[in-house]
């Protein structure tokens, strides 16, 4: 396989992807400077079967906040959508005293129209950050669920670095055409870019 270098120096800057790495096109990218949430509203249809959002050093303003996001039917007047997910943790203190893998309980949802938690508490000092990407499959379809997987990084308000693996689906039939990320209090910054992949 040939080695396939991009041009531009940052995710958030690249507007498509060579055929060979799933043809992704970003659809749109907004950057939150003390915001309480960012909403994609327009382009998600039935245009790609997959959407992809990655999450760019998003940094909240509270400390020990937790970053989620919901899923609309009705482009973004509310959301509330039913879900059923799971989630599992792997993380590692700084100072080397805890490195565990765990199922978190108290993070997944069960029918349940909360928000989903993508993330644990998240720090707010001047380095710590969350990172990672998640998928949305086939969000138009008016026959099945609408399944979705996370996988993140980020630096918790007690100095442990996890990586989170969160899944489940919305449990519609309805089409799925927003999506809305925010912390559970409080504002924050970084960068959400959303591409669709053909």
């Amino acid at each position: 396989m040939p080695l396939i270098k991009l041009n531009n120096r940052s995710i958030k800057d690249v507007t498509s992807l060579p055929f060979g790495v799933g043809n992704m096109i970003l659809i749109s990218s907004q950057t939150a400077s003390n915001s309480a949430s960012i909403s994609f509203t327009t382009g998600i249809d039935s245009t790609y079967k997959e959407y992809q959002f990655y999450f760019i050093d998003l940094h909240p303003r509270t400390d020990g906040t937790q970053f989620l996001f919901n899923m609309s039917t009705n482009g973004g007047s509310t959301y509330v959508v039913t879900k059923t997910t799971t989630i599992f943790l792997s993380y590692h203190s700084e100072d080397n005293t805890q490195a565990v893998l765990s199922y978190d309980t108290s993070s997944d949802n069960a029918q349940s129209t909360a928000f989903q938690r993508l993330s644990s508490d998240l720090g707010n000092g001047a380095d710590e950050s969350f990172a990672g990407s998640m998928s949305l499959f086939n969000p138009s379809s008016t026959t099945y669920v609408k399944h979705f997987i996370c996988t993140n990084n980020h630096l918790t308000a007690i100095d442990y670095s996890i990586n989170g693996f969160i899944a489940g689906y919305g449990n519609t039939t309805s089409a799925i055409n927003a999506v809305q990320f925010k912390m559970a209090s409080g504002n924050f910054d970084g960068t959400i870019a959303m591409f669709g992949v053909l």
